[in-house]
């Protein structure tokens, strides 16, 4: 007992340094390219001569911006609000929160290359077509009229070096999120270490045709933060959980939390809403089976 105690302190310190080390380093870099990346510039961006261009110009966009669901809303009604095309713009929606450089960093340092790189081509293509069937089904109508101001920045923002306001926003962005990146840690450094394998592999392993469907479900109400489910993930994969629960897990968490449904809501109609969790659930099953059955 004492054994298995001491190993799992060593797995929870040993990811934790790893993990915070990471996400400090990935949180300096992505605010360091938003400084770059500004809605107007993503607005141009998106409105492309060439109309098919915009959906892959809107989710590669959406993969450098705002790390979580809810961050992702005030930059939508903004584009929107200002004039950008609605199908790149709902592209840059689902893909925001879900192809974000956080979630395929920490998917590739924990998970593997191979899961991290069929994730982002079937997510990113998704984003896409949700982009496309959303416009060509006339949704772009279930907006309501927003109407965003732009405030201005203080003299002493603009002062400050683009190096040191990345380093400001690194830290006030992972301090409020320390506990439960340290939550996430603890809990799948003692799955790690206590829970029975045969367990995990009974109720959620590969061989379960609902662990998929359910998972993706499971993952709405659950708002499970990426930095909390990844080190989880880990644990559960290497105790046998399928690979393709995993991921319905975290696409249906990180993709359609209770909360962005909520200020999703302020900016859209009834059924662009409902629109918006059957596809994340579509996302998050699809992209479990295609990642069950190729790995």
């Amino acid at each position: 007992m004492m054994d298995n105690f001491l190993q799992f302190l060593q797995t929870f310190f040993t990811l934790f340094i790893e993990l915070t080390v990471l996400f400090i380093f990935i949180s300096f870099l992505v605010s360091w390219l938003q400084q770059k990346v500004t809605e107007d510039r993503i607005k141009r961006v998106l409105d492309r001569p060439k109309k098919w261009s915009g959906y892959l110009y809107g989710t590669g966009l959406g993969a450098l911006t705002p790390f979580c669901s809810c961050s992702t809303i005030p930059i939508l009604a903004g584009l929107l609000s200002s004039g950008a095309p609605f199908g790149p713009s709902m592209s840059f929606l689902i893909a925001s929160p879900l192809l974000n450089p956080l979630i395929l960093i920490l998917l590739w340092t924990l998970l593997g290359w191979k899961l991290t790189l069929i994730y982002a081509i079937v997510v990113g293509i998704f984003s896409i077509l949700i982009g496309i069937v959303w416009e060509a089904l006339g949704l772009k109508h279930a907006v309501k009229d927003v109407t965003v101001r732009k405030g201005s920045s203080s003299n002493e923002e603009q002062n400050v070096s683009k190096w040191k306001l990345a380093l400001q926003d690194a830290w006030s962005f992972f301090y409020p999120l320390l506990p439960y990146l340290a939550i996430g840690v603890f809990i799948g450094a003692f799955i790690y270490d206590f829970v029975p394998q045969d367990l995990i592999v009974k109720y959620a392993g590969g061989d379960n045709p609902w662990a998929i469907p359910i998972a993706s479900v499971i993952g709405i109400p659950m708002y499970i933060r990426a930095e909390a489910i990844l080190p989880i993930a880990g644990a559960l994969v290497s105790k046998g959980m399928g690979l393709g629960t995993v991921i319905a897990l975290l696409i249906g968490g990180a993709g359609a939390s209770i909360p962005e449904v909520i200020l999703l809501s302020k900016l859209f109609k009834r059924k662009l809403v409902v629109a918006f969790v059957i596809s994340i659930l579509v996302v998050a099953i699809s992209t479990g089976l295609i990642v069950q059955a190729v790995l």
